[in-house]
C-alpha cells in the first residue's frame, strides 16, 4: 500500500483534483478575478451545443470522421501486425523487428510530423521519385482533402508497433497444445487462426476496444494542431483544437470548458456502455459487476 501512495498522489493530484475546474463551464470565468469571482451563467456556456454553431458542428463532424477512419484502421492494424509478428520462425529475427517497430513511438509529434512533411512534400523524396517516373506529384502535405488519411497513417507508422505489446503477450498465453492438437486433425493455419488465435486473444481485444471508445471524442490533440495551420480550420478543426482555439488562444473559457466537460460525460457514457454490452456476450470487459 505504501508503495502505491506515489502513484495514488498523482492521479490525485494532476486528474482528479483539477475536476473541480469544471465549475469554469457554468460560469462567465475572468482569469483576473478568478473563479470564485466569476459570475455564475448555469447553463448558458452549454447553448453552443444546442444552437447550431457552425464552428463547433464543424469541429463535431471532423471528429467523428476521424473517430470512424481510427476505429476502421487504427485500431485494428497493431493487431494484424502482432499476428504477423508471432508468426515468426526465428526468434533473434522477431526481437530486431520488434525493437524497430518500437522506436517511432518514442518520437514526439512534432518530429512525426516534420518527417511526413520532408518525404511526402515538395522537393521530398516522394516528388523525386514520381519525377523520376515521369508522373505528376500528389499534392499531399497541405491538401485539406488528403490531411484525414494522412493523420490516420501518421498514427499508424507511429504507435501501431508499440500498440502490439498487448497483443503479443496475449497470444504468447495461448496454449500451444491446442495448435497441435488441431494441426492433428488437419486444420490449416487459416482455420487454426480462426478458432485458437482470435478466440485466445478475443478478450484483450475486447478490452482495449472498451478503452479506445471512452476516447472517441480525443482524435489526436497535438498531431493536429502542428499541422492545422497549412490546410486550415475547416478540414482539421476537431473538438480538443476547438476547445484550445477558443479558450487558451480565444478567451472563451466557459464555452470551452462546457465543451470538455460534455466530451468527458460522452466519454464515462460510452465506456460503462461498452462494459456492459461485453458483459452481455459473457465477456469480463475492464471491470466486473457486483453480480459478478
Amino acid at each position: 500500500m505504501l508503495l502505491a501512495l506515489p502513484g495514488v498522489a498523482v492521479f490525485a493530484i494532476f486528474y482528479y483534483l483539477p475536476l473541480l475546474g469544471n465549475v469554469i463551464a457554468f460560469k462567465d470565468y475572468q482569469p483576473f478575478i478568478g473563479i470564485l469571482g466569476s459570475d455564475w451563467v448555469g447553463l448558458s456556456n452549454f447553448s453552443i451545443l444546442f444552437d447550431g454553431d457552425p464552428a463547433f458542428l464543424n469541429a463535431l463532424r471532423n471528429t467523428l470522421i476521424i473517430t470512424f477512419l481510427q476505429l476502421l484502421f487504427t485500431f485494428p492494424a497493431p493487431i494484424a501486425l502482432a499476428l504477423l509478428m508471432n508468426s515468426l520462425v526465428s526468434e533473434r529475427f522477431k526481437r530486431v523487428v520488434q525493437s524497430v517497430l518500437y522506436l517511432p513511438h518514442f518520437l514526439s509529434w512534432v518530429v512525426v510530423v516534420a518527417i511526413f512533411q520532408h518525404v511526402l512534400g515538395f522537393g521530398g523524396p516522394l516528388e523525386q521519385l514520381m519525377s523520376a517516373l515521369g508522373g505528376p506529384h500528389p499534392e499531399i502535405i497541405g491538401n485539406p482533402d488528403f490531411f484525414k488519411p494522412l493523420l490516420i497513417l501518421q498514427d499508424i507508422w507511429k504507435n501501431c508497433g508499440w500498440g502490439t505489446i498487448l497483443f503479443l503477450a496475449a497470444l504468447a498465453g495461448i496454449d500451444q497444445n491446442l495448435y497441435e492438437a488441431a494441426e492433428v486433425d488437419g486444420a490449416g493455419r487459416w482455420r487454426q487462426l480462426l478458432h485458437i488465435t482470435l478466440p485466445g486473444i478475443r478478450p484483450v481485444i475486447i478490452l482495449i476496444l472498451i478503452l479506445r471508445i471512452g476516447d472517441l471524442l480525443s482524435v489526436g490533440f497535438e498531431q493536429i494542431v502542428l499541422q492545422q495551420p497549412a490546410v486550415g480550420a475547416h478540414a482539421s478543426e476537431v473538438l480538443d483544437t476547438y476547445v484550445y482555439n477558443n479558450g487558451i488562444v480565444g478567451g472563451e473559457w466557459g464555452v470551452s470548458a462546457a465543451v470538455g466537460l460534455v466530451k468527458g460525460v460522452i466519454g464515462v457514457v460510452l465506456v460503462l456502455a461498452a462494459n456492459k454490452l461485453a458483459h452481455l456476450f459473457g465477456e469480463a470487459g475492464i471491470y466486473q459487476g457486483a453480480d459478478k
